[in-house]
């Protein structure tokens, strides 16, 4: 008989919430292993997950087909006898697509608040997720569980700093957090933009975009944008001909640097490249030599 190993499958988060999943009562099992109809299994309609690559669930389906289910999913059993689960939603899905009429589980005794802060918690610890999914995940974790963020930090078994930052994302603007989910942006990108002041934020993320700036440039834009003083609106600046800045745009689409122009009182003008370093130097003399 092959012995269950104790802690496998809940991740250190879960276990530092809910502690060992050993039996405290010999009479009533905190955990048991079984084979679970597929049809009596039901999606957890709190769920953090919003969101399930198709053609990923495809190719676990296949490999289910050939292999099975490697890792039992985790559930939890209804009054109504049949269950919910707490992790293993992506699995179960698959599971489905190949045909299976059973899936191996881990049944846990859990009432409907530590059901919901287990599915939370696991959902954090993914690597698939998407970081604005894991914000909103620590948020509701957050509100939903009456945690503190250093609490939270601790349960998820991440740095403060890291929680901090995942949850400066949601303060961004939705056009910012639509490119992170979509992974226009990385976190890096999103990181830098939030540094920006909220109404630098959009047009920073239009830069970055439309430059694909690297991570290190768009922290050097973010590090210029906030050290740079807010100009006021002068007749100066609004009389500026659009062939300035139909310039700058054509400037910055052939070359990865960024351009300015300064127009002077007797209609002289200054053109200004920015530079990083010397590489940006050697990148800027290629893009020369390219287009002579």
């Amino acid at each position: 008989m092959t012995t269950m190993p104790k802690k496998r499958g809940l991740g250190r988060g879960l276990d530092a919430i809910f502690g060992d999943i050993t039996p405290t009562q010999q009479s009533k099992p905190m955990s048991e292993m079984a084979e679970v109809a597929i049809a009596d299994i039901f999606p957890n309609p709190l769920q953090p997950r919003t969101e399930f690559d198709e053609e990923a669930l495809t190719e676990l389906a296949d490999s289910i087909s050939q292999l099975g289910v490697i890792q039992p999913i985790t559930l939890k059993r209804r009054n109504d006898g049949k269950y919910t689960i707490i992790s293993g939603e992506r699995r179960w899905r698959a599971s489905q697509r190949a045909g299976l009429e059973t899936l191996p589980a881990y049944i846990r005794e859990v009432d409907d608040e530590n059901l919901h802060a287990m599915a939370l918690v696991e959902n954090i610890q993914r690597q698939d997720l998407n970081a604005i999914e894991i914000a909103l995940g620590m948020q509701r974790l957050i509100d939903e569980c009456g945690l503190t963020q250093e609490a939270m930090a601790e349960k998820v078994g991440k740095k403060r700093s890291t929680v901090s930052n995942y949850m400066r994302l949601l303060n961004l603007p939705s056009e910012v957090q639509l490119a992170l989910k979509e992974g226009i942006i990385t976190m890096g990108h999103a990181k830098a933009i939030a540094g920006i002041a909220p109404e630098e934020q959009l047009k920073a993320l239009k830069k970055c975009i439309k430059k694909a700036l690297s991570v290190r440039q768009m922290e050097l834009l973010a590090r210029k944008l906030s050290e740079t003083p807010k100009r006021s609106n002068t007749a100066e600046d609004e009389e500026y001909p659009e062939s300035y800045s139909q310039l700058v745009d054509e400037l910055e689409r052939v070359f990865s640097q960024n351009f300015s122009i300064k127009r002077a009182k007797n209609g002289s003008c200054r053109i200004t490249i920015e530079c990083a370093g010397d590489q940006d130097i050697e990148q800027l003399i290629n893009r020369l030599e390219r287009v002579k």
